[in-house]
């Protein structure tokens, strides 16, 4: 059995870089062609002279609030899809918000790399936990488990019993969804006499995946890796399992897509090892996006991984370059905090703290009342929850209290446990 997915992942790196960088003038030239957007974004660049990493260096990077004024000013896509290559296709709306097309035939292959890599093979049943619902996440790992071979349940988000009763009648070998949510699975399988023994293996992704909760699913005889992937570009980087099913060192990046790691701010790449913000380039004709600032920070560790993929590695998800942060796989805007002060003129400053509940994702919004108001709690609650798709407690703070710092989400969960 072959260890690894194509021949794709074993090139010599060098042979990788001059076929990436051969074929990218011709996309940028095609994709400005028919992106209106796109072309107005790297208007007076000559596509034929995009042919390295330093004359990539030199054109803007676009990031994600840029794009979202761009899809205001254009609805829905801001002019960066291409309209011809999207018929046919889903259309998501991704917290933030931004709507998001249907990505093509690379992604469902690039997704099929993760599941290979973490040992997952043509014929394994999958217990598919992510949202089908409004955002990409289910659909990008669904294609990729049937482009594998794989036998997909499109389990989606919510209703816990359901979905354990449904587990434990499939048993599938493999769960895919969020780090946290397939302790909550085993947790309720316990407390309900339910068996979930069939689960062997885990990719997961949307989150954090603490070196802890890891470490407990093996003793619950669950190999977990992990992938990083964003809605734009499916999965970038995804981990390999060693021999024995732990995690290689680092995420190996994904084929065809160019990745560079830069100063936070500005499109300058950094050095091997030094941490900065994630921008990717793709290759996806429908919806061509070039240098996009994932506001995810890592650093691209040294050598290769000793799975003998040959691409580059990252370190791994080391934080937000901006305040957008993630929670329960759902990004969390300050735009959208905004939205609730917005709507609550009783409340003169919030700000939200994200933290861990054990093993879960928390949040909670402390707000400042304006002089002589009383915030009704329980309505900026349902007004949090309806803006951003995620519940939260509410609490009320002194007068004068929250940081003048400018930071709008604080993210206080500790990557380290």
């Amino acid at each position: 059995m072959s260890e690894h997915f194509d021949d794709l992942e074993t090139r010599d790196p060098a042979e990788r870089e001059a076929a990436l960088f051969a074929a990218l003038p011709g996309f940028l030239r095609r994709a400005t062609a028919a992106a209106p957007g796109l072309a107005r974004w790297l208007a007076d660049i000559d596509p034929e002279a995009v042919t390295n990493r330093a004359a990539l260096a030199g054109l803007p990077v676009l990031r994600k609030s840029g794009l979202m004024e761009f899809q205001q000013a254009d609805p829905p896509f801001g002019g960066f899809a291409d309209p011809a290559a999207l018929r046919g296709n889903r259309v998501f709306h991704s917290p933030g918000p931004l709507w998001e097309p249907e990505l093509g035939e690379d992604v469902a292959e690039n997704t099929a790399r993760a599941f290979f890599a973490a040992g997952i093979r043509a014929g394994d049943i999958i217990h598919n936990a992510f949202a089908y619902h409004m955002t990409p996440g289910g659909f990008i790992l669904d294609a990729g488990a049937r482009a594998l071979g794989c036998i997909l349940f499109p389990a989606g988000t919510g209703n816990t019993d359901m979905q354990v009763d449904a587990a434990a009648a499939l048993r599938p070998s493999v769960y895919c969804g969020t780090p946290d949510f397939l302790k909550v699975m085993l947790d309720r399988a316990a407390e309900t006499g339910k068996d979930l023994s069939s689960f062997r293996l885990a990719l997961v992704s949307g989150g954090a995946l603490f070196p802890s909760l890891r470490a407990e699913y093996k003793t619950r005889g669950i190999d977990v890796l992990q992938c990083y992937a964003t809605a734009e570009f499916g999965v970038i980087a995804y981990e390999s399992a060693a021999a024995d099913g732990s995690p290689n060192p680092g995420m190996i990046l994904n084929e065809k897509l160019i990745v560079e790691i830069v100063r936070p701010g500005t499109g300058d790449p950094v050095a091997e090892s030094e941490v900065g913000e994630i921008v990717v380039t793709g290759f996806n004709a429908g919806y061509p996006l070039v240098r996009l600032g994932t506001g995810d920070m890592s650093a691209i560790l040294p050598g290769l991984s000793p799975c003998g993929r040959t691409n580059a590695r990252i370190k791994g998800w080391m934080g937000r370059a901006d305040q957008r942060t993630k929670v329960k796989g759902m990004f969390v805007d300050p735009a959208q905090i905004a939205a609730v002060v917005r709507r609550h003129p009783e409340i003169a400053k919030a700000r939200l703290v994200v933290a861990r509940d054990g093993d879960r994702d928390a949040m909670v919004l402390h707000v400042e009342a304006a002089s002589g108001a009383a915030p009704d709690l329980a309505g900026v609650e349902a007004s949090l929850r309806e803006i951003t798709k995620l519940g939260g407690a509410v609490r009320l703070a002194a007068p004068g209290s929250l940081a003048n710092d400018g930071k709008v989400i604080s993210d206080e969960r500790d990557y380290s446990a």
